[in-house]
């Protein structure tokens, strides 16, 4: 039986940094990452693909604020669904490209995604996610008073709306990308984490959140009963005492060696902490299963032993 996958993709899988965030652009950047993905899908692995999206929906708030006295802002949560459907095509239209060139036979769907979070969360008490663009004190002040917008000053660079961060408890699309996996879809879900939603009079709605994309992603693999998560960003390792001269990169560990590491403070919020916690989670759910953390480019290699951080139970 073919082991499940879950691939969380990072920001440098979707855009270069060093390149103007084109359409153009981003496009060549999946096209390569699309290249990597059909390497796992060629060696038997069945993958469920997920993805951030925090330089795309920083742009698109930032479109709709600029904009705002022509056409009307969208709402915080309507931005990330545009950045789902965005990103997920092009995602979905590289794929295409690259199973054309490999003579592979793969149909690929994206599901824009909800994610319910808890309404009571700690996190919507101190909300700490920046997003969207830079405002003067003033402009800061006009938006607190006038759209109830949490805002901070941003190191020195000016003034930033910020918003929670919850913890993801349902994926409300569930039995959607179940059916579609189960009959050989390769299926692009839970895009930035998912769109934040509450249950509210027995209905969803929307709320201005940023879910972590490797905790959602973890919380899907859960709940499709993958074997491995595999988080993909810029290093090929995890460090403890980065940029120390004791650094040291970190082959297999035990859960229990991770959550000492992340005691101890060795990993940065927002970067390598979330995608640890979420490997610890993984790793304990169930027996067997296990994360990886590498690199795009040793994905393949990290999936065969040959490279990456490996978490087990």
């Amino acid at each position: 039986m073919e082991e499940k996958v879950v691939i969380a993709l990072g920001g440098n899988a979707l855009q270069d940094k060093n390149t103007p965030p084109t359409a153009e652009a981003q496009l060549d950047v999946v096209k390569r990452t699309a290249g990597y993905i059909v390497d796992i899908i060629e060696k038997g692995y069945s993958i469920i693909i997920t993805h951030g999206n925090g330089p795309q929906v920083g742009n698109i708030v930032i479109q709709n604020e600029t904009a705002s006295n022509v056409i009307p802002a969208m709402p915080f949560d309507v931005c990330g669904a545009e950045s789902q459907g965005m990103i997920g095509y092009m995602i979905q239209q590289c794929l295409g490209e690259v199973f054309k060139e490999r003579n592979i036979d793969r149909d690929v769907a994206t599901i824009v995604t909800q994610v319910v979070v808890d309404k009571n969360d700690p996190a919507f008490l101190k909300p700490t996610k920046p997003i969207g663009p830079f405002y003067s004190k003033e402009e800061a002040e006009i938006l607190k008073k006038c759209k109830g917008y949490e805002m901070v000053e941003d190191s020195g660079r000016g003034y930033r709306r910020v918003v929670a961060s919850p913890d993801p408890k349902e994926i409300v699309e569930l039995k959607t990308i179940k059916l579609l996996e189960n009959n050989g879809v390769i299926v692009i879900t839970a895009g930035g984490g998912g769109i934040p939603v509450i249950r509210e009079n027995g209905s969803l709605r929307g709320v201005a959140a940023v879910i972590d994309k490797d905790l959602a992603s973890e919380k899907l693999a859960e709940d499709i009963n993958a074997d491995i998560l595999l988080i993909l960003t810029a290093v090929e390792k995890v460090y403890i005492n980065y940029k120390k001269p004791n650094e040291k990169a970190l082959g297999e560990i035990s859960v229990e060696e991770a959550q000492k590491y992340l005691d101890e403070g060795q990993f940065v919020p927002g970067s390598m902490l979330p995608k640890v916690k979420a490997s610890i989670r993984f790793a304990k759910s169930k027996p067997g299963r296990k994360a990886i953390i590498t690199s795009l480019e040793k994905a393949s290699d990290a999936l065969s032993g040959r490279a990456g951080t490996v978490i087990k139970s």
